[in-house]
């Protein structure tokens, strides 16, 4: 199928400033870069401890402190890139977000903090980003294959990826800030807590290790924080270069462990602000060199905010990786193109007609193209109620390229695109998306409707425009007394419609 046909978001001018923020579980970052030449180039960058991940609870709430921490630091964060256009910029959440049991609760301030959006990854998204931010920082050679590990506060990730591409993505809960606070609880050390930490982690690793040892590669790379930090405690023992060996990690281990608790822990290199999290760190590493059979960890500076500018270059353009993730589903799922192409391109012609009166921009024309490519995906589970058989699987998977945010809309829409709209279709989406997702909404529900016969003949006339929340839909008359099944369909819509809370008012003509 080809890309949408929405025209993309207009590549960045010379010498505009783009922002990337990675609210990270330990961390959060920003990069401020320009773009010259076709190339970014990086101005600034900021970072500061928050450890989100300590104020976790287990029950999915945030301690004040914690949450204090993170608006305060999304606050600082936000004067500095108040004069970049939003477009200009991306912001996503990462492994603490996903754990919380409210996460709007605390989305709605940090987003009032940072004046600007705020969007929750997948791991296997994170992932994907983070491959991407280490590809470009590190060019691979043409055919090799990669090992990439991220040590977050939270999550770890695992990838294997050739050239810019990733070729299998994991990530798993077990990140330096929670495997500190699950195996050493109290701060207190001991080999016997170690040993039995090291077999639990071990286990969980062993869910992808046999696929990614048979699938193999060339080098492995340790991105991020933790990882850069025993790097450095490596050199600094005189035991390595600033690599990560087999020989050199369990002597850093000994060492660690000489220490009865965390607060006492003395390793060279090591900095204050890392201590409290490092024996979490090097407890995951350690379990990922044995499980993998690693000899040599290489480290990279560059992590997952390098891979979001990167992916800010390819979104809306001719590479944008949600067109591929699109046609992957496409093809897996078995959808019929030929109407998928019929719906999305009345759609994009409906859209076109009320965009500027609805405010609808060429994003939200992607939004709408991707919609009418997968709206019959839950044909493959069952005709009745494929809408929604559609929509769960969208929800729920995880789809390169998309945040969590923009599942949820592509879900709805999906879901709302053919009979009643319940109450509840839309109340996963922020308050910022709600407004135009109920309006693409509507415009996916008519092409649909006006291709429910599969129908290769065009539609001779279509005229639509809206007034506030009032559609008026014109179309042939001798055409539409032609398709009695149709128009009857049409004459029932605007009841169907009314529960988006858009009211629908069909002519002829």
């Amino acid at each position: 199928m080809s890309p949408a046909s929405a025209p993309a978001s207009p590549p960045p001018r010379d010498g505009e400033h783009l922002a990337a923020i990675d609210l990270g579980s330990n961390s959060f970052h920003m990069i401020v870069a320009r773009y010259t030449l076709g190339q970014l180039r990086v101005v600034d960058r900021l970072r500061e401890t928050v450890r989100m991940a300590d104020g976790l609870d287990g029950k999915g709430g945030l301690s004040e402190p914690a949450r204090e921490r993170a608006l305060d630091c999304l606050s600082r964060f936000g004067q500095r890139i108040r004069d970049v256009p939003t477009a200009r910029v991306r912001a996503l959440a990462t492994n603490t977000v996903r754990q919380l049991r409210d996460p709007m609760g605390f989305l709605m301030p940090a987003e009032a903090a940072l004046g600007k959006p705020i969007e929750v990854v997948s791991g296997r998204e994170e992932a994907r980003l983070i491959y991407l931010g280490v590809a470009h920082s590190q060019p691979p050679k043409a055919d090799q294959k990669r090992l990439v590990i991220d040590i977050g506060g939270g999550s770890t990730e695992f990838i294997i990826g050739r050239g810019m591409q990733t070729l299998e993505r994991e990530s798993l809960q077990a990140g330096c800030i929670a495997s500190t606070r699950r195996f050493f609880p109290g701060g207190k050390l001991t080999k016997k807590r170690w040993k039995d930490a090291l077999t639990e982690i071990g286990a969980e690793f062993q869910q992808f290790a046999k696929l990614y040892r048979a699938l193999g590669w060339q080098e492995a790379i340790g991105s991020s924080g933790t990882n850069k930090a025993i790097g450095d405690i490596c050199a600094a023992m005189k035991l390595t270069k600033g690599a990560v060996t087999a020989e050199a990690l369990p002597q850093v281990r000994d060492r660690l462990l000489q220490a009865e608790r965390i607060d006492d822990i003395d390793l060279p290199g090591l900095s204050n602000d890392r201590r409290p999290i490092i024996a979490g760190g090097v407890l995951v590493l350690e379990a990922a060199f044995e499980a993998l059979g690693l000899q040599r960890l290489m480290v990279s500076k560059a992590a997952m905010r390098e891979g979001i500018l990167f992916d800010m270059l390819g979104r809306g353009s001719d590479n944008d990786p949600r067109d591929l993730s699109t046609a992957s589903l496409i093809q897996r799922y078995g959808i019929d193109e030929v109407q998928a192409s019929r719906v999305e391109a009345t759609a994009q012609r409906l859209h076109e007609q009320v965009a500027e009166d609805w405010q609808l921009s060429d994003d939200d024309a992607r939004m709408l193209g991707w919609a009418a490519r997968l709206h019959e995906l839950g044909l493959v589970i069952a005709h009745s109620q494929y809408h929604q058989h559609g929509a769960y699987v969208l929800e729920n998977s995880d789809i390169a390229g998309f945040s969590r945010q923009e599942q949820q809309v592509l879900a709805s829409l999906v879901r709302t695109h053919r009979r009643g709209v319940p109450k509840t279709a839309f109340d996963a989406l922020p308050d910022r998306l709600l407004l135009s997702a109920k309006r693409k909404a509507a415009l996916l529900r008519l092409a649909v409707l006006l291709h429910r016969a599969h129908e290769a003949d065009p539609i001779p006339r279509l005229d639509l425009t809206a007034i506030d929340d009032e559609l008026r839909l014109v179309v042939d008359r001798d055409w539409i007394e032609a398709r009695p099944l149709l128009k009857s369909d049409l004459i029932g819509e605007p009841e169907d419609m009314q529960g988006l809370g858009i009211t629908l008012k069909p002519f002829v003509a």
